[in-house]
């Protein structure tokens, strides 16, 4: 096998290559960027335009060492939907900008105390039962999308268009080669709507309507909404950078090896997850989903030998001119609910057996009592939806309240295991279904 490296980290492409290597990583990332503001009811503009920006955010702030690209995270849509639910999309903006103050002020422990702390607090046995908690919770959401026409009604018309598109995303999965194993995602969104053209559920007068250039509709604090901080959202966003912590420690090891550097020690933990947060951040302050980096890119970085960060920036530019092209977004919103329903129904699915494959090949012993209670606590508490409520109204629940329980088990229970280094490593290496 060739493993000869065509452009390193530092190499600047021939310009007639620049275009088509950064449009390979556009389309990777493409299709659950736009996924996840699909499911919670934000802009998948504003999610393209946040995405370009916070990468080259991270870029900048890794010393242009890390050729990572920031997509929209999975693990945050549970929380943005309550958050929207109780306070707006302002409520989700404020909650979204938490999550990436956590991320910064882990950076400067790490920073200060080294990063071996982090990975004692969050072994296998607490992330794995989490991540299987994140898919197995959206799951009814999935199955509702997939299976109800837009009245919220079953129809088996609209059915089809879910099971079509899941069938040619499971094909695209185990089948493709090359760069279209990259993007299954994307081709099975393609195939669904064509199909969903055919039967007919296809509105196209947004896209008739729609300008060339558009100015997208930003969520600004204090001008889009008033901020308002509550501890209810701290309970509800706060707990969810413990998974996404962990899936970002796991990229950076599994991108080291794909790489040939130590991204762990040079340029440092800190400033890769100072990076995420960063973007994060920005996300918040113009109406994006939360960030984190994307196991698609990796995996294109893998297959091209191409590792050149001015590609991986070329890719973010895009991204951002992709926001403000109205016919685009327009197109966008015309894709039916049972396409992306169909797509996520594998998608969810993905993200639960990615946790149970990161217990498996972390060899977690499951006939040790200690491992048993955490995973099952964890399990039943996150897919039953337990609510914690405290005083001054604060709620924790589901997911967030599981993470807690399971870090704080893991801490208290004895017979703790030595963390080991490479012990994200498999979730990594799953990482782009799990984004």
């Amino acid at each position: 096998m060739n493993n000869k490296i065509i452009l390193d980290v530092k190499d600047i492409p021939k310009p007639s290559q620049w275009l088509t290597l950064s449009l390979q990583h556009l389309f990777a990332m493409f299709g659950s960027t736009i996924l996840v503001p699909y499911l919670v009811g934000l802009s998948p503009a504003i999610a393209l335009i946040s995405s370009g920006l916070g990468t080259l955010a991270f870029l900048l702030i890794t010393k242009m060492q890390v050729p990572a690209y920031l997509g929209s995270s999975f693990a945050f849509i549970a929380p943005v939907i309550a958050a929207k639910a109780a306070g707006g999309p302002g409520a989700a903006m404020v909650g979204t900008f938490l999550a990436g103050l956590v991320y910064g002020l882990v950076a400067l422990v790490i920073s200060k105390a080294g990063h071996r702390w982090i990975m004692n607090l969050l072994p296998p046995v607490v992330v794995g039962p989490v991540i299987i908690v994140i898919g197995l919770a959206l799951s009814g959401t999935a199955v509702s999308m997939a299976m109800n026409n837009p009245a919220g009604k079953y129809s088996m018309l609209h059915f089809s268009a879910a099971l079509v598109t899941l069938a040619a995303t499971i094909i695209f999965t185990i089948y493709a080669k090359k760069m279209l194993s990259i993007i299954p995602i994307l081709a099975g969104i393609i195939i669904g709507y064509l199909y969903s053209l055919i039967i007919g559920i296809v509105d196209f007068s947004p896209v008739l309507k729609a300008h060339w250039f558009e100015m997208p509709d930003f969520i600004i604090p204090f001008v889009s909404y008033k901020v308002k901080f509550s501890w209810d959202l701290v309970a509800l966003m706060v707990p969810v950078a413990v998974v996404t912590l962990s899936e970002h420690i796991g990229h950076q090891l599994v991108l080291s090896k794909v790489v040939g550097r130590d991204y762990i020690k040079e340029p440092g933990l800190h400033r890769s997850i100072l990076g995420d947060g960063t973007a994060t951040l920005i996300s918040s302050l113009i109406g994006g989903p939360p960030k984190t980096t994307y196991g698609e890119n990796i995996g294109v970085l893998a297959i091209t030998r191409i590792y050149s960060v001015y590609v991986i920036a070329g890719a973010a530019v895009f991204a951002i001119i992709f926001g403000f092209v109205g016919k685009i977004t327009a197109l966008i919103s015309t894709i039916p609910t049972p396409v992306m329903g169909g797509v996520s129904i594998l998608l969810f699915g993905i993200i639960a057996s990615s946790g149970l494959r990161m217990l498996v090949d972390s060899k977690i012993d499951f006939a040790n009592n200690r491992n048993l209670v955490i995973s099952s606590v964890i399990l039943v508490i996150g897919i039953g939806g337990a609510i914690v409520k405290l005083p001054f109204h604060i709620e924790i629940q589901g997911m967030a309240l599981a993470a807690i329980i399971g870090v704080l088990l893991n801490l208290i229970l004895p017979g703790k295991p030595v963390a080991d280094e490479n012990m994200f490593e498999v979730e990594a290496s799953d990482g782009k279904k799990t984004a």
